[in-house]
Formats: structure tokens, sequence, C-alpha cells
């Protein structure tokens, strides 16, 4: 039997560059510790992080007066903020350590330059994503408009005639975002549109990974958070091309009693996945196949 583990399976550059942010904090201890929202959502980290002191703050209203007085670092995930949450924490009196992926933060950098010179803002993404509530925050939510689907996107009409410039959630479905993009395109009375792709090249490269080695596999393996947009887009992209595909957060969650004779095992994994699941997965099957 053969395993084969995606070679970008795992922490991407943006996501491994939190984590480390977090840990060098918690090492140094100059204070209370917070992360805006889970540094990244992978249970087994979090919980890790939990244990050294790092407490995750799910809102700035969250921090008390004796909080504030007592001052701290409150770190900023790869998603990404507002930029009203971000003057909010300064305004705290937090000290603030940004790890916001650049990827994230040019895409706010865009809005907020495409906002001022009068363009509607079209999202590409899923509006309860915490990435894409940041990037919001960077543009008039007057004309900012968020769309997941081709419902959505064939219902979109700009607000009194507006330009448009469509942008996408960094870890969103490259060829859906094709077809979004392709569906408001043909809407003839929308006089000026830019399209940026802002889809991350560590995103296009992971699905395009996953979805020729799920093409050659038997069995495939996704693993991940359940609430990580990336690992679920992969396992979608996956499912298309082996329907033999499961979706995991650990071992645990992997059952492969009734399989049937399987000759080539794909791998592979979201971007908050640590390199210690995959590994743990990849013996787990060798010795349950």
């Amino acid at each position: 039997m053969n395993i084969t583990v995606a070679k970008s399976a795992g922490f991407c550059f943006g996501v491994k560059r939190a984590v480390n942010k977090v840990y060098e904090q918690a090492d140094i201890k100059n204070g209370p510790i917070y992360t805006y929202g889970p540094i990244i959502h992978n249970e087994e980290v979090v919980k890790d992080l939990e244990q050294k002191g790092v407490k995750v703050l799910s809102c700035e209203e969250e921090l008390t007066d004796e909080q504030k007085k007592r001052g701290g670092t409150v770190i900023i995930r790869s998603h990404g903020v507002s930029k009203k949450t971000y003057e909010k924490l300064e305004q705290a009196g937090m000290e603030i350590v940004d790890a916001t992926c650049p990827f994230v933060l040019k895409i706010h950098q865009i809005v907020e330059e495409f906002s001022n010179d009068g363009y509607e803002i079209v999202i590409i993404g899923s509006s309860a994503h915490p990435e894409v509530e940041g990037i919001c925050g960077w543009c008039d939510p007057a004309y900012t408009t968020v769309i997941a689907n081709e419902q959505e996107a064939e219902n979109f009409q700009p607000k009194s005639g507006k330009k448009v410039c469509i942008v996408a959630q960094t870890t969103f479905n490259y060829k859906k975002f094709q077809e979004l993009v392709e569906i408001i395109q043909k809407k003839g009375y929308i006089r000026d549109i830019r399209v940026l792709n802002t889809i991350c090249n560590a995103t296009e490269e992971r699905q395009n990974e996953a979805a020729s080695l799920a093409e050659t596999s038997d069995l495939m393996i996704v693993i991940g958070g359940r609430s990580s947009s990336n690992t679920q887009k992969l396992y979608e992209i996956c499912k298309e091309e082996c329907a033999n595909t499961y979706y995991i957060q650990t071992t645990a969650d992997l059952h492969l009693a009734k399989t049937g004779h399987i000759d080539n095992v794909g791998i592979t994994a979201g971007a908050s996945t640590p390199k210690k699941i995959i590994e743990e997965v990849q013996k787990y099957v060798r010795t349950k196949l």
C-alpha cells in the first residue's frame, strides 16, 4: 500500500507565523496574553496555548476595567480584524502584536483604497468567516457585499450604478471564485468592474495538489478543524475526485475497518493542522490497513 502525504499539507506561512508569535509572547510572559479569537482553527493548538496562560478574547468588550488597568498583550491572528476593532484595542491600552497574514493585509489595503475611490466592494467568501468580517471593516459598509454562491451572485446589483471591485477570501475555492466572477461580469449594466484574485498562492497550490492526489487515490484523508474554512474546501475538492474521502480532526475520528481493499492512500491537511497530527494519522493508517 502506498501512502502519499501532500507536500503542501499543514501550516501555511501565515498560520505558522501567527502561532510562532503567540509562543514567543508566552515565553516572554510580560503580563497577560490574549489572542483575538482562537489563533487558528485547531483545538489541539488552542488547548496547548491555554495551558501556557494564553487566553482567547472573543471581542474587545470582554476586557474588564480591571484587565485594562493591568494591560497586557493582544495578538491579532492571521485572519486579521476590522479597523474599528484595532482602534478599540489600542484605546483599551493593550499592546498589540499584529500577526495578520500579509496576504490578508494586502486585501485590507485594496478594499480601503478602492472604497475611498468610489467603488462598491464585493468580497467572494463566507460572511461568517473572521477573515471576511475583518475585510468588511476596511471599506464602506453601505457599499460592501459578500457573495458565497451562485444565487447570491445572480441577485447582486450594485447600488446607484457604482463601479465594482471584486476580491476574494484568501482560502476560497479558486474554481468557484472564477465561476462567481463570471456571473457578475455578465451583468451588462455594471459600467466598471475590477477583479483582483486575492486567493493566496499557498491556497491555490494546496487545492490543486489535493485534487491531483485524490484523483489517483483509493482512499483520501483530509485533516483539519471542523470550523476551518480552507479544510472544508479541501474536503469538497477531494470528494469530487475520490468518493472514499474522510474529513477528520485527529486519528480518533478515523474508522477504517470497512474500507475494503486499498492500494493508494492520499493525505492532505488544512492550513491550521500541525505537522504532529499529520504524522500521527500517517502512522495510524499504516497500522490499520
